[in-house]
């Protein structure tokens, strides 16, 4: 306790004195007749650049201001090792406690300094992002998992492949895997949230229906909001099919990616219809919404020319064990039906 008195929840002392380099200051908010008070106390950590050096000359006050730079820096370690967590398990199939779910939680606003980090760690093993994916576009599922927004990961050229080129895909390199069937942009140009479908379909140089493979690394497909983004959107892999010029055919292509139907079958039983008005009203929508959260991301990019975009299960996510053969039929859409066998 600093001097053994409690104070009230958002009030600091302005300056703490500390006897050493090796201690700093924490506080913990304790509930008491009815009102929040916060004690502090001193836990051994390393001090930041500028403080650690004033400690090591003697200096043994912080101002405010050092305490806040000294809670970032501590805010910046969590994070950088969240992100080495999720980086591992998405890298080993393995599952984890959700990171909401500790005693320090997780933000949503948080989650998504996370997800440069993961980028970086992908990136630092040779890996070379491609474009991003949309997750939880479906509003007829969020009730399901918990989740009541979409949220977006980084797709890379080790989990992209085209469906011609890929007989079999083994199910040993994801937690939980889940198939969920997905119209896939390529992006000619940079969308911004303010364009109209006209200008916004302008943006994209083909499209095709694909299947993204999706798992959780966190155990019975439990998380918050904050936790899939972490994981980076729950991606796993994302197969291609043959894919069409929209240019050629942009006002039919507009007028059919809000209307069509599609099948989701399994060993030849039909085991979910979707729509495309399930994903925030048709797949251009959800581009639209795509381009409107990175606009508010200082910390990550926002699309771009070349980038490829996975807009959101059409259909309800469903479990999926090697052996299995997996099609998708869309109707009212002038694009092909696609296939896989998992092993």
């Amino acid at each position: 306790m600093h001097g053994g008195i409690p104070r009230l929840a958002g009030q600091r002392h302005p300056k703490t004195f500390v006897p050493f380099g090796l201690w700093r200051p924490l506080s913990s908010p304790v509930p008491m007749n009815g009102q929040s008070l916060t004690y502090s106390f001193f836990v051994r950590c390393r001090w930041p650049g500028p403080i650690a050096s004033g400690l090591a000359n003697g200096v043994g006050h912080l101002t405010s201001k050092e305490l806040t730079q000294m809670d970032q820096g501590e805010s910046a370690e969590a994070l950088k090792a969240i992100a080495a967590e999720a980086f591992a398990a998405l890298g080993n199939a393995r599952q984890i406690p959700p990171f909401s779910s500790r005693p320090r939680g997780l933000s949503v606003g948080d989650a998504y300094r996370v997800t440069p980090l993961v980028r970086q760690m992908y990136e630092a093993g040779g890996a070379k992002a491609l474009g991003r994916k949309i997750g939880f576009t479906n509003r007829t599922i969020w009730q399901q998992y918990g989740v009541f927004a979409p949220i977006w990961g980084y797709v890379f050229d080790r989990t992209v492949h085209d469906l011609a080129a890929v007989e079999t895909l083994p199910l040993s390199l994801f937690s939980e895997p889940r198939i969920e069937p997905e119209i896939v942009f390529g992006l000619a140009a940079a969308p911004s949230a303010q364009m109209d479908e006209t200008a916004l379909s302008s943006c994209i140089a083909w499209v095709a229906l694909g299947f993204e493979i999706v798992q959780s690394i966190y155990p019975g497909w439990k998380f918050s909001a904050a936790d899939t983004v972490a994981a980076n959107g729950v991606h796993g892999a994302l197969l291609i099919g043959p894919r069409h010029p929209f240019a050629p055919r942009a006002a039919e292509w507009r007028r059919t990616l809000s209307a069509f139907e599609i099948d989701l079958n399994c060993e030849g039983r039909l085991i979910d219809r979707g729509h495309a008005a399930n994903v925030l009203g048709g797949p251009l929508s959800a581009l639209r919404h795509l381009a409107g959260l990175l606009a508010s991301e200082p910390l990550n990019p926002p699309l771009a020319a070349g980038e490829i975009v996975s807009t959101g299960t059409l259909t309800k996510a469903m479990p999926i064990v090697p052996g299995e053969v997996w099609a998708a039929a869309p109707n009212g859409i002038a694009l092909d039906a696609i296939q896989l066998r998992f092993i």
